[in-house]
Protein backbone atom coordinates (compact mmCIF):
# COMPACT_ATOMS: atom_id res chain seq x y z
CA UNK A 1 0.00 0.00 0.00
CA UNK A 2 2.64 2.37 0.57
CA UNK A 3 4.42 1.94 -2.51
CA UNK A 4 1.07 2.62 -4.25
CA UNK A 5 0.65 5.55 -1.97
CA UNK A 6 4.07 6.87 -3.32
CA UNK A 7 3.51 6.10 -7.05
CA UNK A 8 -0.12 7.79 -7.10
CA UNK A 9 1.44 10.62 -4.99
CA UNK A 10 4.35 11.38 -7.51
CA UNK A 11 1.77 10.67 -10.71
CA UNK A 12 -0.25 13.04 -9.16
CA UNK A 13 1.65 15.64 -8.70
CA UNK A 14 3.70 15.30 -11.83
CA UNK A 15 3.53 18.35 -14.34
CA UNK A 16 1.61 16.54 -17.67
CA UNK A 17 -1.18 15.12 -15.23
CA UNK A 18 -1.54 18.46 -13.68
CA UNK A 19 -1.57 20.26 -16.81
CA UNK A 20 -4.29 17.58 -18.01
CA UNK A 21 -6.34 18.40 -14.89
CA UNK A 22 -6.21 22.20 -15.83
CA UNK A 23 -7.44 21.91 -19.03
CA UNK A 24 -10.34 18.85 -17.74
CA UNK A 25 -11.65 20.53 -14.66
CA UNK A 26 -11.73 24.53 -16.30
CA UNK A 27 -13.85 23.40 -19.36
CA UNK A 28 -15.98 21.19 -16.93
CA UNK A 29 -16.34 24.71 -15.57
CA UNK A 30 -16.98 26.43 -19.16
CA UNK A 31 -13.49 27.67 -19.61
CA UNK A 32 -12.46 27.08 -23.37
CA UNK A 33 -9.17 25.95 -23.27
CA UNK A 34 -8.74 23.75 -26.23
CA UNK A 35 -6.03 24.72 -28.99
CA UNK A 36 -6.70 24.87 -32.67
CA UNK A 37 -7.05 21.53 -34.38
CA UNK A 38 -3.81 21.93 -36.32
CA UNK A 39 -1.64 22.32 -33.11
CA UNK A 40 -3.14 19.48 -31.48
CA UNK A 41 -2.64 16.93 -34.65
CA UNK A 42 1.10 18.93 -34.99
CA UNK A 43 2.22 17.81 -31.07
CA UNK A 44 0.41 14.48 -31.57
CA UNK A 45 2.77 13.77 -34.55
CA UNK A 46 5.47 14.88 -32.32
CA UNK A 47 4.97 12.61 -29.51
CA UNK A 48 4.28 9.87 -32.17
CA UNK A 49 7.39 10.39 -33.86
CA UNK A 50 9.29 11.18 -31.17
CA UNK A 51 8.63 7.75 -28.79
CA UNK A 52 8.89 5.57 -31.96
CA UNK A 53 12.40 7.29 -33.32
CA UNK A 54 13.94 6.52 -29.42
CA UNK A 55 12.53 3.62 -29.46
CA UNK A 56 14.29 2.65 -32.76
CA UNK A 57 17.30 3.85 -31.05
CA UNK A 58 16.98 1.72 -28.80
CA UNK A 59 16.39 -1.22 -30.33
CA UNK A 60 19.47 -0.08 -32.85
CA UNK A 61 21.30 -0.76 -29.56
CA UNK A 62 20.40 -3.32 -28.21
CA UNK A 63 17.94 -5.47 -30.47
CA UNK A 64 14.97 -6.92 -30.14
CA UNK A 65 15.08 -8.90 -27.39
CA UNK A 66 13.19 -12.02 -26.33
CA UNK A 67 10.68 -10.32 -24.01
CA UNK A 68 9.92 -7.62 -26.80
CA UNK A 69 8.86 -10.64 -29.56
CA UNK A 70 6.85 -12.46 -26.06
CA UNK A 71 5.08 -9.07 -25.66
CA UNK A 72 4.02 -8.54 -29.07
CA UNK A 73 2.51 -12.12 -29.54
CA UNK A 74 0.84 -11.34 -25.65
CA UNK A 75 -0.18 -7.52 -26.90
CA UNK A 76 -1.51 -9.04 -30.65
CA UNK A 77 -3.73 -11.77 -29.09
CA UNK A 78 -4.91 -9.39 -25.81
CA UNK A 79 -6.03 -6.32 -29.24
CA UNK A 80 -7.91 -9.21 -31.17
CA UNK A 81 -9.58 -10.83 -28.27
CA UNK A 82 -10.49 -7.79 -26.15
CA UNK A 83 -13.19 -6.16 -28.39
CA UNK A 84 -15.12 -10.09 -28.01
CA UNK A 85 -15.40 -9.68 -24.34
CA UNK A 86 -16.24 -5.65 -24.59
CA UNK A 87 -18.88 -6.58 -26.48
CA UNK A 88 -20.12 -9.33 -24.32
CA UNK A 89 -20.05 -7.05 -21.43
CA UNK A 90 -22.03 -3.69 -23.11
CA UNK A 91 -24.98 -6.86 -23.83
CA UNK A 92 -25.17 -7.20 -20.22
CA UNK A 93 -24.48 -3.85 -18.70
CA UNK A 94 -26.20 -1.68 -21.48
CA UNK A 95 -29.26 -1.51 -23.94
CA UNK A 96 -27.06 -0.70 -27.00
CA UNK A 97 -27.58 -1.81 -30.28
CA UNK A 98 -24.57 -4.65 -31.45
CA UNK A 99 -23.15 -1.81 -33.95
CA UNK A 100 -22.82 0.38 -30.69
CA UNK A 101 -21.33 -2.14 -28.74
CA UNK A 102 -18.87 -3.25 -31.25
CA UNK A 103 -17.68 -0.02 -32.51
CA UNK A 104 -17.41 0.91 -28.50
CA UNK A 105 -15.54 -2.38 -27.63
CA UNK A 106 -13.21 -1.95 -30.50
CA UNK A 107 -11.84 1.29 -28.65
CA UNK A 108 -11.02 -0.95 -25.28
CA UNK A 109 -8.70 -3.71 -27.56
CA UNK A 110 -7.10 -1.17 -29.42
CA UNK A 111 -4.86 1.49 -27.72
CA UNK A 112 -4.10 5.07 -26.47
CA UNK A 113 -0.44 6.05 -27.88
CA UNK A 114 -0.76 9.07 -25.41
CA UNK A 115 -1.38 7.09 -22.20
CA UNK A 116 1.47 4.75 -23.69
CA UNK A 117 3.78 7.82 -23.88
CA UNK A 118 2.06 9.22 -20.32
CA UNK A 119 3.71 5.53 -18.36
CA UNK A 120 7.18 5.71 -20.01
CA UNK A 121 7.04 9.28 -18.73
CA UNK A 122 6.28 8.18 -15.13
CA UNK A 123 8.10 4.87 -15.68
CA UNK A 124 11.54 7.55 -16.59
CA UNK A 125 10.30 9.60 -13.72
CA UNK A 126 10.16 6.95 -11.46
CA UNK A 127 13.73 5.68 -12.42
CA UNK A 128 12.27 2.45 -13.75
CA UNK A 129 13.77 0.98 -17.26
CA UNK A 130 12.13 -0.47 -19.44
CA UNK A 131 12.26 -1.65 -23.94
CA UNK A 132 12.25 0.50 -26.50
CA UNK A 133 11.29 -2.00 -28.01
CA UNK A 134 7.96 -1.68 -26.62
CA UNK A 135 7.18 0.96 -29.18
CA UNK A 136 6.62 -1.75 -31.53
CA UNK A 137 4.64 -3.47 -29.19
CA UNK A 138 2.02 -0.61 -29.32
CA UNK A 139 2.04 -0.14 -32.69
CA UNK A 140 1.02 -3.91 -33.44
CA UNK A 141 -1.59 -3.54 -30.67
CA UNK A 142 -3.87 -0.75 -33.08
CA UNK A 143 -4.92 -2.83 -35.34
CA UNK A 144 -6.29 -6.34 -34.08
CA UNK A 145 -9.08 -4.74 -32.12
CA UNK A 146 -10.10 -3.12 -35.39
CA UNK A 147 -10.46 -6.12 -37.23
CA UNK A 148 -12.80 -7.54 -34.87
CA UNK A 149 -14.95 -5.10 -34.28
CA UNK A 150 -15.06 -5.18 -38.31
CA UNK A 151 -16.00 -8.84 -38.12
CA UNK A 152 -18.41 -7.84 -35.34
CA UNK A 153 -19.89 -4.78 -37.39
CA UNK A 154 -20.36 -7.59 -40.50
CA UNK A 155 -22.18 -9.86 -38.60
CA UNK A 156 -25.06 -7.23 -37.80
CA UNK A 157 -25.62 -5.01 -40.77
CA UNK A 158 -28.14 -1.95 -40.60
CA UNK A 159 -31.53 -2.83 -41.45
CA UNK A 160 -31.83 -2.53 -45.14
CA UNK A 161 -28.27 -1.72 -46.00
CA UNK A 162 -27.07 -2.38 -49.06
CA UNK A 163 -24.67 -5.28 -48.63
CA UNK A 164 -22.01 -3.76 -51.32
CA UNK A 165 -22.22 -0.84 -50.03
CA UNK A 166 -21.69 -2.58 -46.44
CA UNK A 167 -18.82 -4.44 -47.96
CA UNK A 168 -17.32 -1.44 -49.52
CA UNK A 169 -17.21 0.97 -46.31
CA UNK A 170 -15.45 -2.22 -44.63
CA UNK A 171 -12.60 -2.30 -47.59
CA UNK A 172 -12.28 1.15 -46.93
CA UNK A 173 -12.32 1.62 -42.99
CA UNK A 174 -9.77 -1.76 -43.83
CA UNK A 175 -7.53 0.67 -45.85
CA UNK A 176 -7.43 2.91 -43.21
CA UNK A 177 -6.39 0.98 -40.43
CA UNK A 178 -3.64 -0.13 -42.80
CA UNK A 179 -2.85 3.23 -43.42
CA UNK A 180 -3.62 5.24 -40.25
CA UNK A 181 -1.53 8.04 -39.17
CA UNK A 182 -0.21 6.57 -36.02
CA UNK A 183 0.65 3.53 -37.31
CA UNK A 184 2.25 4.75 -40.14
CA UNK A 185 4.34 7.55 -37.89
CA UNK A 186 5.17 5.12 -34.85
CA UNK A 187 6.78 2.18 -37.12
CA UNK A 188 8.28 5.10 -39.55
CA UNK A 189 10.05 6.43 -36.78
CA UNK A 190 10.88 3.56 -35.11
CA UNK A 191 12.57 1.97 -38.17
CA UNK A 192 14.40 5.18 -38.93
CA UNK A 193 15.67 5.05 -35.43
CA UNK A 194 16.79 1.83 -36.00
CA UNK A 195 18.80 2.59 -38.94
CA UNK A 196 20.11 5.47 -38.06
CA UNK A 197 21.17 4.38 -34.33
CA UNK A 198 23.09 6.85 -32.02
CA UNK A 199 24.37 9.06 -34.61
CA UNK A 200 20.99 9.98 -36.00
CA UNK A 201 19.90 10.36 -31.78
CA UNK A 202 23.00 12.90 -31.64
CA UNK A 203 21.54 15.06 -34.52
CA UNK A 204 18.22 15.15 -33.50
CA UNK A 205 18.54 15.14 -29.34
CA UNK A 206 17.37 18.84 -29.76
CA UNK A 207 14.52 17.79 -31.30
CA UNK A 208 13.06 14.77 -30.13
CA UNK A 209 14.48 14.52 -25.94
CA UNK A 210 14.89 18.53 -24.66
CA UNK A 211 11.37 19.58 -25.65
CA UNK A 212 9.23 16.04 -25.37
CA UNK A 213 8.08 16.76 -21.63
CA UNK A 214 7.05 20.33 -22.65
CA UNK A 215 5.09 19.21 -26.07
CA UNK A 216 3.94 16.39 -23.60
CA UNK A 217 2.34 19.32 -21.07
CA UNK A 218 0.71 21.14 -23.82
CA UNK A 219 -0.80 18.23 -25.35
CA UNK A 220 -2.20 17.22 -22.44
CA UNK A 221 -3.81 20.47 -21.60
CA UNK A 222 -5.58 20.68 -25.10
CA UNK A 223 -6.91 17.16 -24.33
CA UNK A 224 -8.04 17.98 -20.76
CA UNK A 225 -9.99 20.50 -22.30
CA UNK A 226 -11.53 17.99 -25.25
CA UNK A 227 -12.17 15.57 -22.69
CA UNK A 228 -13.92 18.06 -20.41
CA UNK A 229 -15.84 19.90 -23.22
CA UNK A 230 -16.86 16.17 -24.38
CA UNK A 231 -18.29 15.57 -20.52
CA UNK A 232 -20.09 18.29 -19.90
CA UNK A 233 -21.96 18.44 -23.39
CA UNK A 234 -22.94 14.57 -23.51
CA UNK A 235 -23.16 13.56 -19.72
CA UNK A 236 -27.07 12.55 -20.22
CA UNK A 237 -25.86 9.39 -22.00
CA UNK A 238 -23.71 8.21 -19.65
CA UNK A 239 -25.78 5.55 -18.17
CA UNK A 240 -24.40 4.11 -14.71
CA UNK A 241 -23.74 0.60 -17.06
CA UNK A 242 -21.80 2.55 -19.39
CA UNK A 243 -20.21 4.21 -16.50
CA UNK A 244 -19.07 0.96 -14.84
CA UNK A 245 -17.80 -0.41 -18.13
CA UNK A 246 -15.54 2.51 -18.51
CA UNK A 247 -14.12 1.98 -15.65
CA UNK A 248 -14.20 -1.46 -15.33
CA UNK A 249 -12.35 -2.15 -18.39
CA UNK A 250 -9.28 -0.92 -18.06
CA UNK A 251 -8.97 -3.27 -14.90
CA UNK A 252 -10.16 -6.06 -16.52
CA UNK A 253 -7.80 -5.47 -19.41
CA UNK A 254 -4.77 -4.82 -17.13
CA UNK A 255 -5.16 -7.95 -15.08
CA UNK A 256 -5.50 -10.30 -18.59
CA UNK A 257 -2.12 -8.86 -19.91
CA UNK A 258 -0.34 -8.89 -16.21
CA UNK A 259 -0.76 -12.57 -15.94
CA UNK A 260 1.29 -13.78 -19.15
CA UNK A 261 3.33 -11.35 -19.16
CA UNK A 262 4.60 -12.32 -15.57
CA UNK A 263 4.88 -16.34 -16.68
CA UNK A 264 7.12 -14.94 -19.44
CA UNK A 265 9.17 -13.12 -17.03
CA UNK A 266 8.55 -9.53 -18.48
CA UNK A 267 10.81 -6.63 -16.56
CA UNK A 268 9.21 -4.61 -14.19
CA UNK A 269 8.64 -1.79 -17.14
CA UNK A 270 8.00 -3.50 -19.81
CA UNK A 271 5.52 -5.22 -17.74
CA UNK A 272 4.15 -1.72 -16.64
CA UNK A 273 3.80 -0.70 -20.24
CA UNK A 274 2.25 -3.72 -21.54
CA UNK A 275 -0.60 -3.63 -18.72
CA UNK A 276 -0.76 0.00 -19.36
CA UNK A 277 -1.05 -0.71 -23.06
CA UNK A 278 -4.33 -3.22 -22.15
CA UNK A 279 -5.60 -1.12 -19.87
CA UNK A 280 -5.83 1.88 -22.15
CA UNK A 281 -8.43 3.07 -24.89
CA UNK A 282 -8.13 4.07 -28.51
CA UNK A 283 -9.39 7.99 -29.05
CA UNK A 284 -7.48 8.62 -32.61
CA UNK A 285 -7.25 5.43 -34.81
CA UNK A 286 -10.32 3.69 -33.93
CA UNK A 287 -12.64 6.22 -33.92
CA UNK A 288 -11.47 7.29 -37.77
CA UNK A 289 -12.48 3.63 -38.42
CA UNK A 290 -15.59 3.90 -37.25
CA UNK A 291 -16.73 6.51 -38.96
CA UNK A 292 -15.90 5.28 -41.94
CA UNK A 293 -17.42 1.13 -41.13
CA UNK A 294 -20.32 2.44 -38.70
CA UNK A 295 -21.08 5.13 -39.54
CA UNK A 296 -24.59 4.74 -37.54
CA UNK A 297 -22.74 3.91 -34.43
CA UNK A 298 -22.85 6.82 -32.09
CA UNK A 299 -19.08 8.70 -31.83
CA UNK A 300 -20.76 11.06 -28.60
CA UNK A 301 -20.69 7.79 -27.03
CA UNK A 302 -17.76 6.00 -27.66
CA UNK A 303 -15.50 9.40 -27.75
CA UNK A 304 -16.69 10.45 -24.33
CA UNK A 305 -16.30 6.98 -22.57
CA UNK A 306 -12.72 6.50 -24.08
CA UNK A 307 -11.37 9.89 -24.03
CA UNK A 308 -13.46 11.28 -21.45
CA UNK A 309 -13.66 8.77 -18.69
CA UNK A 310 -11.21 6.38 -18.95
CA UNK A 311 -7.90 8.05 -20.14
CA UNK A 312 -8.29 10.51 -17.33
CA UNK A 313 -8.73 7.54 -14.69
CA UNK A 314 -5.98 5.65 -16.80
CA UNK A 315 -3.89 9.16 -16.18
CA UNK A 316 -4.72 9.54 -12.90
CA UNK A 317 -5.37 6.51 -11.10
CA UNK A 318 -4.60 3.86 -13.05
CA UNK A 319 -0.79 4.30 -13.85
CA UNK A 320 0.25 4.11 -10.25
CA UNK A 321 -2.02 0.80 -10.19
CA UNK A 322 -0.25 -0.76 -13.29
CA UNK A 323 3.30 -0.22 -11.70
CA UNK A 324 1.94 -1.36 -8.54
CA UNK A 325 0.75 -4.62 -10.50
CA UNK A 326 4.15 -5.24 -12.27
CA UNK A 327 6.03 -5.07 -9.54
CA UNK A 328 4.88 -8.19 -8.34
CA UNK A 329 6.82 -10.39 -10.33
CA UNK A 330 9.84 -7.94 -9.39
Amino acid sequence: MDLYLDLAAQNLLSAPVLFFALGFFATLAGGHLALPGGVGKMMALYLMLAIGFKGGVSVSAHGLSPQILAALGIGILLSASMPLLGHVMLGAMTRLGPRDRAAIAAHYGSISIVTFVAGSDALTRLGIGFDGGMVAVAAAMEAPAILTALWLILRHPMPGADPEMAQSRQKAALRDVMLNVTIVILIGAFAIGAVTGEKGLGELSGFVIDPFRGVLCLFLLDLGAVAGSGIRKEWRLLSPGLLGFALAMPLIGASLALVPALAAGLSVGNTALLVTLAASASYIAVPAAMRIAAPDARPEIYLSLSLGLTFPFNLVAGLPIYVQLASLGA
